[in-house]
């Protein structure tokens, strides 16, 4: 049996164990206050406990964004089956990028072990000048005396490493040895960043479409603009950048392995990570055909330069302004700084990573400034101009 509005009101009441009813007393938190703050502890919980992720994640979504073309026709072939496009990708990532630079960092590795092995036997006992360096025209007998003075006696070596990056070469050599023997961390990771991959392709699209939604709520005039920039500055980036280092190293680690170059694997790696910088290739090169020349292998060091040069041309005039793309095209500064910072931060990742964030951060700077210089002016109402020259 139902009771009416009167009964209900002079029903009695009985007494509450906490003080008065909630709405007869002021909220000590806004509820949407509450709301925002605990959101806000839940991101940083996420933060705390995810960051370690934080670097395949990235990875994944740089190498999805710059391969994101080529998936699309992938997925088009395939009849818009989703996880077998995703899985075709996936292999074929495996086998043409993380297979080569596992090989790659293998011999890498074994190659600066030497280089190690020969810095502590030479710190112990020293090592005399090589003839070579003195044949270097104009600096030779320069270099001479500096080999004498920073390697020459026992002990220098490690007092010249000592001065420029404070650590004891011992100590960088077992560090070596400890980055050769975390191979299982490294493993871990990779597989992290594929199965993060994996999921980039085949649910990229969908997600893409929530970020949509997001963005247009916290950005409403601007998230159109950069939504678009950001992708496509993100392949043109990767895949100028990336695609020309990787290819200038391996052709040009083919070439010091052909002239004779000790290390060659070693130094193609190194001349593909300069190559993220302008100029950085050029100089690797023309430092190795030097030492040829004055090695005694004039002709083969002749012949590195001239194919140096000639492939240099060649990608600089056919391959770099098809590949490099899209609204953004770095400095020399916004890319050095990428690049240090990035493998400052994440080491060989930050190579690709930190190029990006500063391709971003540039794209975002130049969409606020052509917003605001191509700003329409405020127009007048003419009516409400007042004419103070007719009396």
């Amino acid at each position: 049996m139902q009771l009416g509005n009167r009964e209900r009101e002079n029903a009695p009441v009985e007494p509450r164990l906490f003080g008065q009813a909630a709405h007869s007393r002021s909220a000590l938190v806004v509820p949407i206050s509450a709301a925002r703050w605990l959101l806000v502890l839940v991101l940083l919980a996420g933060v705390y406990f995810f960051h370690g992720f934080v670097v395949p994640v990235l990875a994944a979504v740089v190498i999805g964004f710059a391969s994101w073309p080529v998936y699309r026709r992938l997925l088009q072939a395939v009849n818009g089956n989703r996880t077998l496009a995703a899985t075709i990708a996936l292999v074929s990532v495996v086998a043409f990028i993380v297979v080569p630079i596992s090989l790659a960092a293998v011999y890498a590795v074994d190659e600066v072990r030497d280089w190690l092995v020969w810095a502590v036997a030479t710190n112990e006992n020293g090592a005399p000048v090589p003839a070579w360096l003195t044949t270097i025209p104009v600096a030779g007998s320069w270099l001479g005396e500096q080999w004498v003075k920073y390697v020459g006696h026992p002990g220098a070596l490690g007092e010249l490493v000592q001065l420029v990056s404070g650590s004891n070469i011992g100590n960088i050599y077992r560090g070596v040895l400890v980055i050769g023997a975390s191979a299982f961390q490294s493993f871990l990771t990779l597989l992290f960043m594929l199965i993060t991959l994996f999921f980039v392709y085949r649910d990229g699209q969908s997600f893409s479409k929530q970020l949509d939604h997001l963005g247009e709520r916290i950005f409403p005039m601007r998230w159109e603009r950069l939504s678009r920039v950001v992708p496509l500055t993100i392949s043109s980036t990767v895949t100028g950048m990336g695609i020309i280092a990787i290819g200038e190293g391996i052709v040009l680690g083919v070439a010091y392995w052909l002239a004779g170059v000790p290390s060659p694997v070693t130094l193609g790696i190194i001349t593909g990570i300069m190559a993220l910088v302008p100029g950085g290739a050029p100089l690797c090169f023309t430092l190795v055909s030097i030492y040829l020349v004055a090695s005694g292998s004039p002709i083969h060091g002749v012949a590195l330069f001239t194919w140096g040069t000639t492939e240099l041309f060649i990608v600089d005039k056919t391959l770099r302004p098809r590949l490099v793309g899209g609204p953004i095209k770095l400095p020399f500064l916004p890319t050095f700084f990428g690049l240090v910072g990035g493998v400052k931060t994440m080491g060989f990742l930050g190579l690709f990573v930190g190029p990006v964030l500063m391709a971003l951060l540039v794209a975002i700077w130049r969409e606020w400034l052509h917003e605001v210089t191509t700003q329409p002016e405020p127009t007048v109402n003419p009516i409400s101009r007042v004419d103070i020259s007719v009396k």
